[in-house]
C-alpha cells in the first residue's frame, strides 16, 4: 500500500510540475516575469532571474519525480519550492492584492480556491517526502 501511495504521489506531482513548466516555457520568460513582479516582493533583477530559471527547475523536478530516481531528495526539493510559493501566495492574498497567481501561466486569478489547491500540493509533496524518508519499520 505504501509503495502505491508513493507511486501515485510522485506521478501526480511530476505531471503537475511538467505542466507548470510547459505553460511557462511556451511563452517568453518576460510574460512569466510580469506575473512574478505582480507579487511586489522581489527587485527587478531577481524577478528576471526567477522568470528565466524557475520553469527549467520545475521541468527538472517533474522529470526527476516521474523517473523515480532518488525520490526522497526530489520530494524535499518539491516541498520546499511548493511551500515557499504557497507562503508567498498566502501573504499576497492576505494583503488583498488581486493578481494572477502565475502557477500555470497567465489568466488564473489568485483566489481562496487557488490557495486550497496549492496547499493540497504542498501537503501531497510533504507526504511524499515523509513516506520516502521514514523507514517502513518506523511506521509499524
Amino acid at each position: 500500500m505504501r509503495a502505491r501511495v508513493i507511486l501515485i504521489l510522485r506521478l501526480v506531482l511530476g505531471v503537475i510540475f511538467l505542466y507548470a513548466a510547459y505553460t511557462k516555457l511556451k511563452e517568453s520568460y518576460l510574460v512569466f516575469a510580469m506575473s512574478i513582479d505582480s507579487y511586489q516582493i522581489l527587485p527587478p533583477d531577481a524577478v528576471l532571474t526567477v522568470a528565466r530559471t524557475l520553469p527549467w527547475l520545475e521541468l527538472a523536478i517533474g522529470v526527476w519525480l516521474l523517473i523515480g530516481w532518488r525520490i526522497a531528495p526530489a520530494a524535499l526539493v518539491s516541498t520546499a519550492i511548493l511551500g515557499a510559493f504557497f507562503c508567498i501566495m498566502a501573504f499576497t492574498y492576505g494583503r488583498g492584492v488581486a493578481i494572477d497567481c502565475g502557477c500555470f501561466g497567465l489568466g488564473e486569478a489568485m483566489t481562496w480556491k487557488t490557495l486550497v489547491r496549492d496547499g493540497g500540493l504542498v501537503a501531497a509533496s510533504a507526504m511524499l517526502a515523509w513516506l520516502t524518508l521514514v523507514r517502513p519499520k518506523a511506521l509499524a
